[in-house]
C-alpha cells in the first residue's frame, strides 16, 4: 500500500470511526434516557423489563430532550478537546510530561536519539519534527502525534534511549514516522476527541454525586437529594460503559495499523532485527513498554507498543502481543525475549550516538554506487517511495549528514543559526544586491542573527546545491520554536530579501514555500484544507499553470518544454490543456493554484505528481531546479517525497 492509499485508507477509517461514534452517543442517550425516566419516576422498573410496555408508555418529549442534552454534551466534550489538541502534538507530548530534547543537547544518548530522527526525516523527505523526551518513564516506548506531518512531534521514553541499541532506536523511529506518512496521527487525534466526549457523561456524573453529597450535609431534608444522587451514580455507571465502548473502538482501528508501522519500519530500514530487537528487549525488560503518567490511558491507541495494563487492555488491547508482532518479522524466533541492554559499540560499529552505523566513506561510496547512472529512475522512485522510503534514502541521508560542514549543521539546529542559514540561502551573489539585502537584514533584524548571517555568508555561498534541502530540513525544529513576533520578523525579512532583485528564480520560490508551508499553519493558525477533489481535471486552470512551469524548469527549447508538457498531460489522461509561455506565468498565480490545489484528494494528488514526474522523465535529464521544484510541489499538497539521489 502506497502514501496516497494509505491517506485514502485513513478517510475510509476516519468514517469508520464517525459510524462507531454515533453508534455508541446513540447508546449512551438510550441508557441515560432510562436512568432519568426510572430515577425522576416517569417509568417503573417492571416497564423497563416489558420492553413493550416500555415503547408505549415512553415520553417521547422526555426522551428527546435527555437525547439532545447527551447529544451536545458528548460533542462539546469531544470538540473542546480536539481544539485543545489543535497547537499539534506538541500539546500531546507535553500532557505526558514530555519536554522538548534541545538540539545542542550535551547527552549523548539524546543526541543519537536526535540523529537517527533527522536521518529518517531527510530519507523521507520531510523537515525534522521536533523530539520529545518523557524522562519520568523508564519503560520502553514512543509515540507520533499531530494532525499532520507539518506539526508533528516525536516524543521517546527515557527508558527507549537507556536500553534500545542504536539499531534498535532506528526501528522504532522508522515505526513512528510510517504512523506520521500513513495519516495515523490525525486518526489517533479524532479518537482522543471522540473518546473524550464519550467519556464526558461519567465525569458529569462523579462531580453531580459530589456537589450533592457535599450540600447534602446541610439540607438533608430535600427530598430530590436522593434522586440527584442516584443520577450521579447512574451517570458515572454510563461513563464506565462509555469508557467500555471507548476501549473497543480504540481497539477496531488501532490492532492493524500497528502491523502496517512495522512492515513499513523494515522496509525503511531494511533491517527486521532493529524493530524486532526493540520488541524483544521490551518483553526482557521489567517495566515493559508501560507509561506510568496518569494520561497515558487517553494517548494509549498511539504508542508504539501497549503503554497501559489492566483488566479493560486485557478485553481491548489497542497492540497485537507482542509475539505475534515478533513472529512477524523474525519467523525464526526461538520465542525469547532479550534481558539485557545491547552495546551501541558491538552493534552499530561505533560509539553511541555517532552519525553513521558504517565508515562515512563506506556509507559514501555505497550510495554511490546504488546511484551511478540512474537520476531519473531516482526521481520515479522518489514518488513511488513517498511516505514509505527505502533503505538507500537512508544510506544516502546519513551520507549527506557526514559531509555537511559541522559549522551549517550546528548553526542550523539552533533558532539564531537557522535565521542565518535561510537568509544566507537567499543573499543575492550580486555585490549591489547583496548590499541592499545586507541593509535590510541589519536594520529589521535581530542583531546577533545578522552578525551570525555574516560569519556564515562565504560558507553558505560554497556549499553544494544538493544540501540545500536537507538544510531546511535540519533547520526546521529551530524555526518552530521562535515566537510569533520572531517568526513574523523572519518572514518579513526573507521575502524583503527575496524580492529586493526585483526577480524571484524558481529556487527562491521553492525555499519560500517549503518554509512558509511548513510554518505558517502553526504560527498563523491557518484553517485546515478540505479534500473536496477527486479528479485534477476540475482544477484544470491550476494543473495547466503548474505543468507549465514544471515544463519550463526543465526544457531548454521550446521543442523541448512542448515535449515536456506533452508527456505531463498525456501521464495525467488531460486533453484541451495549453502549455503557458513564460511571461504569463506570475509567482502569485501558482502560489494560488497550489492552495486549491491541496485540496485534491489522495489519489488525485498522486496523479498529478505522476505528471510532474513524466514532465521531468521526457528528455531523460534531471536537473537540481526540477528536483527542488518538484519537492516543492509535492510539499505544498502534503505529499513527503524523498530526495532524488543524485
Amino acid at each position: 500500500m502506497n502514501f496516497f492509499e494509505s491517506q485514502d485508507r485513513v478517510r475510509k477509517n476516519t468514517t469508520l470511526l464517525v459510524g462507531l461514534f454515533i453508534l455508541a452517543v446513540l447508546a449512551l442517550i438510550v441508557m441515560t434516557n432510562l436512568l432519568v425516566m426510572v430515577v425522576f419516576g416517569l417509568i417503573d422498573t417492571q416497564q423497563v423489563r416489558d420492553g413493550g410496555t416500555l415503547i408505549r408508555r415512553m415520553d417521547w418529549r422526555t426522551f428527546a430532550a435527555v437525547g439532545a442534552g447527551v447529544g451536545v454534551v458528548v460533542l462539546a466534550g469531544s470538540l473542546y478537546k480536539i481544539m485543545a489538541l489543535s497547537a499539534g502534538g506538541k500539546v500531546v507530548a507535553e500532557s505526558l510530561g514530555g519536554q522538548l530534547v534541545p538540539r545542542n543537547t550535551p547527552d549523548l544518548k539524546q543526541r543519537k536519539l536526535l540523529n537517527v530522527v533527522e536521518e529518517m526525516a531527510i530519507a523521507s523527505g520531510t523537515p525534522a519534527p521536533p523530539v520529545y523526551l518523557l524522562a519520568a518513564e523508564p519503560g520502553i516506548n514512543a509515540f507520533a502525534a499531530g494532525f499532520s506531518p507539518r506539526d508533528a512531534v516525536i516524543a521517546v521514553t527515557q527508558g527507549a534511549i537507556d536500553h534500545l541499541s542504536r539499531e534498535q532506536l532506528q526501528g522504532v523511529i522508522a515505526h513512528e514516522f510510517s504512523h506520521m506518512f500513513n495519516g495515523d496521527m490525525r486518526l489517533n487525534i479524532r479518537l482522543i476527541g471522540a473518546l473524550n466526549g464519550i467519556l464526558i457523561l461519567g465525569i458529569l456524573g462523579y462531580y453531580l454525586l459530589y456537589s450533592t453529597s457535599f450540600s447534602g450535609r446541610r439540607r438533608s431534608n430535600d427530598k430530590g437529594a436522593g434522586a440527584i444522587m442516584a443520577l450521579g451514580v447512574g451517570l458515572m455507571a454510563i461513563g464506565f460503559a462509555g469508557t467500555f465502548f471507548g476501549a473497543l473502538i480504540k481497539a477496531s482501528v488501532s490492532r492493524q495499523r500497528e502491523y502496517l508501522a512495522d512492515a513499513s519500519a523494515v522496509q525503511f530500514t531494511r533491517n527486521p532485527n532493529g524493530i524486532a530487537g526493540a520488541l524483544k528487549r521490551i518483553g526482557g525488560l521489567e517495566s515493559g513498554s508501560k507509561v506510568e503518567h496518569p494520561g497515558a490511558s487517553e494517548v494509549s491507541h498511539a504508542f508504539f507498543a501497549q503503554g497501559i495494563s489492566g483488566f479493560m487492555q486485557m478485553l481491548s488491547a489497542t497492540h497485537p502481543p507482542l509475539a505475534k508482532r515478533i513472529l512477524r518479522l523474525d519467523p525464526q524466533w526461538d520465542g525469547k525475549f532479550e534481558f539485557s541492554d545491547r552495546s551501541d559499540t558491538a552493534q552499530d560499529g561505533g560509539p553511541a550516538g555517532e552519525a553513521n552505523a558504517m565508515s562515512r566513506q563506506a556509507v559514501t561510496d555505497k550510495v554511490a554506487v546504488v546511484a551511478a547512472g540512474a537520476a531519473v529512475a531516482d526521481v520515479l522512485a522518489a514518488l513511488d517511495q513517498m511516505g514509505n522510503p527505502k533503505s538507500e534514502a537512508v544510506d544516502h541521508a546519513r551520507s549527506l549528514l557526514s559531509q555537511l560542514p559541522v559549522v551549517i549543521g550546528e548553526a542550523a539546529r539552533e533558532p539564531y543559526g537557522a535565521r542565518a542559514i535561510i537568509y544566507s540561502m537567499v543573499v543575492n551573489k550580486d555585490e549591489e544586491v547583496r548590499a541592499r539585502q545586507l541593509k535590510q537584514l541589519h536594520d529589521h533584524a535581530d542583531p546577533d542573527v545578522y552578525t551570525l548571517t555574516l560569519t556564515l555568508l562565504p560558507r553558505m555561498d560554497g556549499l553544494d546545491i544538493k544540501f540545500r534541502l536537507p538544510v531546511i530540513d535540519i533547520a526546521m525544529p529551530a524555526l518552530k520554536q521562535l515566537s510569533l513576533s520572531q517568526y513574523q520578523t523572519f518572514r518579513g525579512n526573507l521575502v524583503a530579501l527575496i524580492e529586493m532583485d526585483s526577480r524571484t528564480d524558481l529556487l527562491e520560490w521553492c525555499l519560500q514555500k517549503i518554509l512558509f508551508r511548513h510554518l505558517d499553519e502553526q504560527f498563523l493558525k491557518l484553517a485546515p484544507t478540505q479534500a473536496r477533489y477527486s479528479d485534477p481535471a476540475q482544477l484544470e486552470k491550476e494543473v495547466e499553470l503548474v505543468l507549465s512551469v514544471m515544463a519550463h524548469a526543465g526544457a531548454q527549447s521550446q521543442s523541448a518544454m512542448d515535449e515536456a508538457f506533452g508527456a505531463a498531460a498525456q501521464a495525467l489522461e488531460a486533453s484541451g490543456l495549453a502549455l503557458l509561455p513564460a511571461n504569463q506565468i506570475r509567482v502569485e498565480d501558482l502560489d494560488t493554484a497550489l492552495g486549491k490545489l491541496h485540496a485534491l484528494k489522495p489519489l488525485a494528488k498522486a496523479r498529478l505528481l505522476k505528471a510532474c514526474v513524466a514532465s521531468v522523465e521526457q528528455d531523460r535529464k534531471v536537473s537540481p531546479a526540477e528536483v527542488e521544484l518538484l519537492r516543492a510541489f509535492a510539499s505544498a499538497l502534503d505529499c513527503p517525497m524523498p530526495p532524488a539521489i543524485p
